[in-house]
């Protein structure tokens, strides 16, 4: 799987524009580019995210939990995470 991570910014925000597939590769590289940032405010650009997996959707389930803004977020993702947040993570393992 293919994807990209651009990281921009403020001295008091971070943004972190993600391309491509969002899997757990990706994931793993992010919450240690995030852990990087404290105390940032931290942004999350899926304008050019083709494609998520479940591991990916409940990151992001957990992410917006911790205060991290996401944006340009496709329908579906945005549509799966609310479905994780009403149903719970563990509901549909």
């Amino acid at each position: 799987m293919t994807y990209r991570i651009h990281r921009s910014g403020t001295p008091d925000t971070v943004v972190f524009i993600l391309s491509g597939e969002m899997d757990i590769e990706l994931v793993t590289t992010l919450q240690e580019f995030i852990a990087k940032e404290a105390p940032h405010l931290i942004t999350l650009d899926l304008k050019d995210v083709t494609i998520a997996d479940r591991k990916a959707v409940r990151f992001l389930v957990g992410a917006e939990a911790t205060g991290i803004r996401i944006i340009n977020c496709p329908e579906y993702v945005r549509n799966w995470i609310a479905a994780e947040k009403k149903f719970g993570v563990e509901a549909l393992s």
